[in-house]
């Protein structure tokens, strides 16, 4: 059984897609961007202002689904610019302080929004 994982807590869907779906073991978020829950776009922002933002939604998504930082098992980061990885890194690594979870970082050719990074990650219910 598939359930749509939905919160005020992160932006909503800006497309034919939802925040996350959940089996009740796994939880699969959606690419999430540097949006405000409001749905404010930080493109102007920095890479790691940008990635906080990206995260603290991740994570509101992952509480709604009943999981947290801690329970994910893979991210995936999209970087429009890879030079940017390092910024990204500093500021991924402080949400991950043990034991990091499997990770995938690629460069894509553009980001909707003109944003400059999206992450996505797969994380166990508890």
């Amino acid at each position: 059984m598939r359930e749509v994982v939905s919160t005020d807590e992160a932006p909503g869907a800006i497309g034919a897609y939802s925040q996350a779906t959940t089996n009740g073991e796994l939880v699969f978020t959606a690419g999430q961007g540097p949006l405000t829950p409001d749905g404010e776009v930080l493109e102007d922002a920095s890479i790691a202002e940008q990635t906080e933002r990206v995260l603290d939604n991740v994570a509101a998504i992952l509480e709604e689904a009943g999981a947290s930082m801690a329970d994910v098992m893979k991210t995936t980061v999209f970087l429009d610019d890879i030079e940017d990885f390092e910024e990204m890194n500093g500021t991924y690594a402080g949400y991950f302080p043990d034991d990091p979870p499997a990770r995938s970082a690629v460069e894509v050719g553009a980001l909707p929004l003109g944003i400059g990074v999206e992450i996505e990650a797969v994380a166990l219910v508890e």
